[in-house]
């Protein structure tokens, strides 16, 4: 059991000493991205085959207009901070795919894919590049990578407290077990995803702000979002209400690291 706890605390200890651009958070990541993003790469290209992706016509456009402009800013901003180093093997792609659902998403290595659904929320360019900054925010950020790394050690997690109550009676091991995963899951991954999310607010922001949209729109954007409804209780789910998410959004726009980060 000594063993097991040794190795468990080892994998605390493996901490990647990078930085989030922007804010500046230290983050895990125990894979390859350059691995990630050749995974990333089939995945995507294997999800627009088995979709109906939008070819041509003004929405398609837009979109590649809006993505390469924040993009291209992003860029400029991880050059001027000495971070380009997190672009290493990335090759932005932008995709418009038929589908009533407000979602859009981002893989490892810049491969976005917005549904035509959320269109009708975003309504004009400046609303499409909120949600565009944000998705750009997760590929930089290397969420993708740290969820994965954070999965793996709640999964070392269970396994030292498997040894650990096998001396134990078997119904007693499973309600320790069953609370293990309530706990990582609420307390832990779920918060971790919001927080997620919240990053790639800010660093969006950001991101937007510099390629000429005014970042401010956010809030109404997300106004717009919170009318369609928010499903289930705030601390289940993995983002933020958007009442929340406004308010955040409205203190970070006002404080001095967005005039920093934007001037």
């Amino acid at each position: 059991m000594k063993k097991w706890i040794s190795k468990f605390f080892l994998v605390l200890l493996m901490v990647s000493c990078a930085k989030v651009p922007i804010s500046g958070r230290r983050q895990m990541n125990w894979h390859s991205e350059q691995e990630l993003i050749q995974m990333s790469k089939q995945q995507y290209d294997a999800f627009l085959a088995s979709s109906e992706v939008i070819n041509y016509g003004s929405q398609l456009e837009m979109l590649k207009r809006v993505g390469g402009k924040i993009a291209d800013a992003a860029e400029a901003f991880l050059t001027k901070t000495k971070a380009a180093g997190r672009l290493q093997g990335f090759n932005w792609e932008f995709n418009l795919v038929r589908n009533d659902q407000l979602n859009a998403w981002c893989m490892p290595g810049g491969k976005i894919c917005f549904y035509t659904g959320i269109l009708s929320v975003t309504q004009d360019e400046t609303g499409l590049a909120v949600v565009m900054g944000h998705e750009i925010a997760h590929a930089i950020a290397r969420h993708g990578n740290e969820r994965m790394s954070k999965s793996g050690l709640v999964n070392v997690g269970a396994q030292v407290l498997d040894v650990a109550t096998n001396q134990q009676s078997e119904s007693a091991r499973t309600l320790l077990l069953n609370a293990y995963g309530v706990g990582t899951t609420v307390g832990y991954v779920l918060p971790f995803s919001r927080m997620h999310e919240s990053e790639a607010d800010m660093m969006g922001l950001v991101f937007m702000q510099l390629a000429g949209y005014e970042a401010s729109k956010a809030i109404d954007f997300w106004k717009r979002m919170g009318e369609k409804g928010v499903n289930g209780p705030a601390f289940l789910s993995t983002h933020p209400t958007d009442e929340s998410r406004v308010k955040k959004i409205k203190s970070f726009i006002q404080s001095d690291n967005f005039w920093v980060h934007t001037h």
